[in-house]
């Protein structure tokens, strides 16, 4: 599987509070980065794979929709976690 344990465990020690914080918005939105970067390497090999394109469009809404409430909440948390996954805005 591509998402074992040690990898989340990983990316919730890099983005959360602590290796066990998988509830904070920074460690949700990594996972879902995470998860999205994967899911569109598999759409690029396999590009009639419709469940999958939409379970990656459903995926950008909820980290969009995490992503809007981090900014709304506290717009410098929402700069550093831009900066630190790379995403554009």
């Amino acid at each position: 599987m591509y998402l074992d344990q040690a990898k989340k465990k990983e990316i919730f020690e890099k983005y959360g509070k602590t290796g066990v914080d998988t509830g904070s918005v920074e460690s949700q939105v990594a996972l879902f980065t995470y998860r999205i970067s994967h899911l569109t390497e598999h759409l690029k090999k396999n590009h009639k794979d419709f469940g999958t394109a939409r379970s990656l469009t459903m995926l950008v809404g909820k980290r969009r929709k995490l992503l809007k409430y981090l900014y709304n909440k506290d717009i410098n948390r929402y700069r550093e976690l831009i900066k630190s996954l790379g995403l554009r805005k």
